[in-house]
């Protein structure tokens, strides 16, 4: 961990092994008459030691620091991706983003995938979704907005977004007045107002823009943080902090908090490497590119401790629907876990391993105010097609063939405590995370280690190939593409 030295004062935990697991929790299946509704707050950006309770020497999270104290933290959480789209869609699917075709930032989730808010609208609830979606269209005839992946209610960014934003709601474009993770806030508190007196639980995804550059958004109250580097960026983190405050007193308001299951993450790594929690920062597979910050409250089932069991987005999906007590035989390939009994302290190990892989392809700029924008004032010109029609169909028609053989970008295989990286698929790196956090040591070429780096080199070139199968749709029944390359 690598924190400025005056930092070491508020950092007693980290000097001392952190225990595997504190629960209070010994039943998290759900067995009450009615279901929890369900939010997921996800920031854009914050790193895993960008918040108080992990021990930053200066920025302000109180309430993310009070949901820490009285819920379930992950100490090793980790996004999907390094970048904020893939790991969106990790989210949605429980999958590897990349078989989701979502393979870097800016590209589209095919419609052929089951998200989790398809599969708990199918449970009688009632969804919406928030913010920065970053995964698809914003226009009404689009099979990828929103209504596309199973929400009824969305007001969204196509990317990030910062004071007075253009926003979607449900495809009509609006010209916004406010701090744009305010605006999320207030929509997805209008949502969860409209429909707490239904018979339907509730499935509520709020997607802050913040701490994404700019950095023009401010918080509440006087100037904070000036003269500290990184200043504007740690001035959103506590911004969302407040909205965050926001929704837990609503929900107490309402008096819904105690069945109410909060899941609260970020997209990917953090921008500042010294606070990321490893190696590196956003964009990268070390440590420090995908060690994220991650806590669940669910006040009913009293659900409280920390663990340093690894845990990643694509567990969201499955351990989500376990704990709402739906029973699901999933249409594709999961690559996460149900997880409920590492947050109830039955196993201090994970059953599966994680795998990671960046730059398969390029990220896709996506201007969200400029193309809404220009959408809106067509939309009010009244123009019969206020769209550009290959955008809203992108990555729907197209099944181009990739070589199972394809190990371009920068693939990870963590078996706990050992990491794998495969960069360009031609060097290979191996470490050891309980040794060597900070990934400084590459053991590969250890005498003693050469079993076990073959071994883990076999799987994950297995998991790379399955992965490459569902990108080019053998996971979609019934699903007729072109005639495959050779591989």
């Amino acid at each position: 961990m690598i924190f400025p030295k005056h930092s070491l004062l508020v950092l007693p935990f980290l000097l001392f092994p952190i225990p595997e697991l504190r629960a209070n929790e010994t039943r998290a299946d759900s067995t009450s008459e009615s279901q929890p509704n369900i939010i997921l707050v996800m920031a854009d950006d914050q790193g895993w030691g960008d918040v108080g309770y992990n021990g930053h020497p200066f920025v302000q999270t109180p309430e993310l620091d009070a949901m820490a104290s009285a819920g379930f933290v992950f100490d090793r959480f980790y996004s999907a991706a390094p970048v904020c789209s893939p790991t969106r869609a990790s989210v949605m699917t429980g999958r590897s983003p990349i078989r989701t075709k979502v393979t870097n930032h800016g590209r589209y989730m095919r419609p052929h995938e089951q998200t989790i808010a398809e599969s708990l609208k199918d449970a009688g609830y009632v969804t919406g979704i928030f913010g920065k979606v970053h995964l698809g269209s914003g226009q009404p005839d689009s099979p990828c907005n929103p209504s596309g992946m199973g929400f009824d209610e969305w007001v969204i960014g196509l990317n990030y977004f910062d004071n007075d934003p253009y926003l979607s709601r449900n495809g009509k474009i609006e010209h916004r007045q406010g701090k744009g993770s305010v605006l999320a806030m207030d929509d997805a508190l209008e949502f969860l107002q409209q429909h707490q007196q239904g018979e339907q639980p509730m499935f509520a995804v709020v997607w802050f823009p913040s701490p994404h550059d700019p950095h023009q958004e401010v918080p509440e109250g006087p100037s904070l943080y000036d003269g500290e580097k990184h200043a504007g960026y740690y001035r959103e983190i506590t911004l969302l902090d407040q909205q965050l405050g926001r929704l837990r007193r609503e929900l107490k308001r309402m008096e819904i908090a105690d069945d109410t299951i909060l899941w609260y993450c970020s997209d990917n790594g953090g921008l500042n490497a010294a606070t990321s929690g490893g190696r590196q920062r956003k964009g990268s597979i070390y440590e420090g590119g995908l060690r994220i910050p991650s806590i669940i409250e669910w006040p009913a089932r009293k659900i409280s401790g920390r663990t340093a069991v690894p845990a990643w987005t694509c567990d969201i999906y499955p351990t989500l629907l376990a704990m709402a007590g739906i029973q699901s035989t999933p249409p594709h390939p999961l690559d996460g876990i149900d997880i409920r009994d590492i947050i109830a302290g039955k196993t201090a190990k994970r059953s599966k391993p994680l795998g990671f892989w960046h730059k398969f392809q390029q990220g896709q700029s996506t201007y969200s105010d400029r193309i809404q924008n220009a959408i809106m004032e067509k939309q009010q010109a009244g123009a019969p097609l206020p769209h550009d029609e290959p955008r809203i169909r992108k990555d729907v028609d197209e099944f181009p063939q990739f070589s199972e053989d394809v190990a371009t970008g920068h693939a990870a295989w963590t078996n706990w405590p050992w990491k794998l990286h495969r960069i360009n698929g031609k060097t290979y790196e191996l470490y050891n995370l309980a040794d060597d956090p900070m990934e400084a040591t590459d053991l590969s070429g250890a005498p003693e280690q050469q079993a076990r780096l073959k071994r883990m080199q076999k799987e994950l070139n297995s998991w790379m190939r399955s992965v490459v199968r569902s990108l080019n749709g053998d996971d979609y029944a019934g699903l007729h593409t072109t005639e495959k390359t050779k591989r």
